[in-house]
């Protein structure tokens, strides 16, 4: 098996990248949070023992059975100690398939060289002195990712910022077919995620065979010499905004995150290299509300999808009053698509809006005769733009037809349910796949409800939660 190998949204997934719940989180500050990014403080302790480690272990199930089955009893032992997810502890799961950052960032410390090179990098970027460099030094590899992600000393005094964010491993970097596309963050409290990543997967010797295969955008004009102002041609990126939804296709979003001077640029590169026939822009309005194209849609299966009615086909439809057209119809909240292929890319289509290209995907792309769109809080107000804040359209598919999705999104589930999928709590799950009561190749059409009254709270899902290597 490859390391890489995307061609889809919905294939079986067989390995991922993901970072379990650290310190940082427990550090978020209510005068801090949205400049972390965060519209809340949360709950480590909850988030770790209700909510992530549920997640942490349904994964196992499906993609590295062998490191969990017969285990359950043991794991969930109190006195254990959560040490089976905790990746600085020598119990930790550390699976080949659900493979956790920080343990790839421990083992890249060990080389000396590259240690002093991370520590003055990471010391640099944080306005750290020479005394806080020279503390770390003295830590183990071990010691020393966890400080880097948590920014907590092994005294437990707060060295610099954490980075909570990086339980988003989905923005760190994205794959397509054998390539990997490394993040250029927009804000800067996700800076030391991409330095960090840019160690691991150079630096790592998992990823030796294929450091050939990432892809790295350039900022093409200085930033010291552009206007503040001038946010079109940053070049910045994140994997939210990327998805390989179709062999030979990619959509690319521009959002609040993912500037159209960084769209273009990957759009020439994955041309250039022949990685894709076909790239689809998608340009959403650059609002905390939807932050990346993927907290708006996701992929169920080939014909099915989760979306905000808002940027559905009727939405996008002249209603109203000629005087209500007037005044209001530009300030629609909808979506712009343009989709380029690679043969005649100064001839676009344009969609009348992102409905319209899902559509055209599931027919087009897989050969479907109907599609069924399930809309966020079953389309109804207020619960439509409260859940998609709520991650309702934020879905990772395991397999085809079998996605994740928070339990407080009720009306979005229920219209899962209305259009014959089977909803089923994790925790009931995960004890019928230990008592062999079912299988995970048996599931098919399922919707599995996980506990979010934290993870919600941090304004992301499992789509962003995870970073797929790997799909049949």
């Amino acid at each position: 098996m490859s390391i890489f190998h995307i061609h889809s949204e919905t294939g079986t997934l067989r390995k991922l990248l993901i970072h379990s719940p650290d310190n940082g989180l427990g550090k978020v500050v209510p005068s801090k949070a949205q400049d972390w990014l965060f519209e809340d403080i949360v709950h480590l302790d909850t988030i770790r023992r209700e909510e992530y480690d549920h997640y942490v272990k349904l994964l196992l199930y499906f993609l590295d059975p062998a490191a969990i089955k017969g285990k359950l009893n043991e794991i969930d032992d109190p006195s254990a100690g959560r040490v089976f997810y905790q990746p600085g502890h020598h119990r930790f799961h550390r699976s080949e398939q659900v493979i956790e950052l920080q343990w790839l960032l421990a083992e890249v410390l060990v080389d000396d060289g590259l240690r002093a090179q991370m520590i003055a990098a990471v010391c640099a970027v944080e306005g750290c002195t020479r005394a806080t460099q020279e503390l770390l030094s003295t830590y183990s590899a071990v010691e020393l990712a966890s400080c880097f992600l948590s920014g907590t000393g092994n005294d437990k005094s707060i060295l610099f910022a954490p980075i909570p964010n990086f339980i988003f491993t989905r923005d760190i970097g994205i794959v397509v077919n054998d390539h990997l596309v490394l993040n250029r963050p927009a804000k800067v409290a996700r800076r030391r995620e991409a330095l960090l990543a840019h160690y691991i997967f150079f630096h790592h010797p998992f990823f030796h065979p294929y450091r050939g295969n990432i892809i790295e955008l350039q900022q093409s004009k200085p930033v010291f010499l552009m206007p503040e102002n001038d946010e079109e041609n940053l070049i910045t990126l994140e994997g939210g905004d990327i998805m390989m939804i179709a062999p030979g296709h990619l959509i690319v979003g521009i959002s609040e995150r993912t500037s159209a001077a960084a769209a273009a640029q990957l759009t020439e590169i994955v041309f250039a290299k022949r990685l894709v026939h076909k790239v689809s822009i998608v340009h959403i309005p650059a609002k905390r509300d939807y932050m990346h194209i993927d907290t708006v849609f996701t992929q169920v299966k080939k014909d099915v999808w989760v979306m905000m009615g808002l940027f559905s086909e009727s939405m996008n439809d002249d209603h109203g009053t000629v005087i209500e057209r007037q005044l209001l119809g530009d300030k629609k909240e909808k979506a712009v698509v343009t989709q380029f292929h690679a043969a005649s890319p100064e001839q676009p289509i344009h969609f009348g809006s992102l409905e319209a290209l899902l559509r055209d995907i599931s027919i087009n792309d897989y050969g479907c005769s109907e599609v069924r769109i399930i809309f966020s809080g079953n389309n109804e107000y207020p619960y439509a733009v409260r859940e998609q804040w709520t991650d309702s359209c934020n879905l990772l598919a395991l397999k085809e037809g079998v996605v994740l999705s928070y339990d407080r999104n009720e009306k979005t589930n229920a219209a899962f349910a209305q259009a014959g999928f089977t909803l089923v709590r994790v925790e009931d799950l995960i004890h019928d796949l230990e008592h062999d009561r079912i299988t995970t190749d048996a599931l098919t059409d399922t919707v599995i409800v996980m506990p979010s009254a934290e993870l919600s709270r941090a304004r992301g899902g499992f789509h962003c939660m995870s970073m797929p290597l790997y799909r049949d």
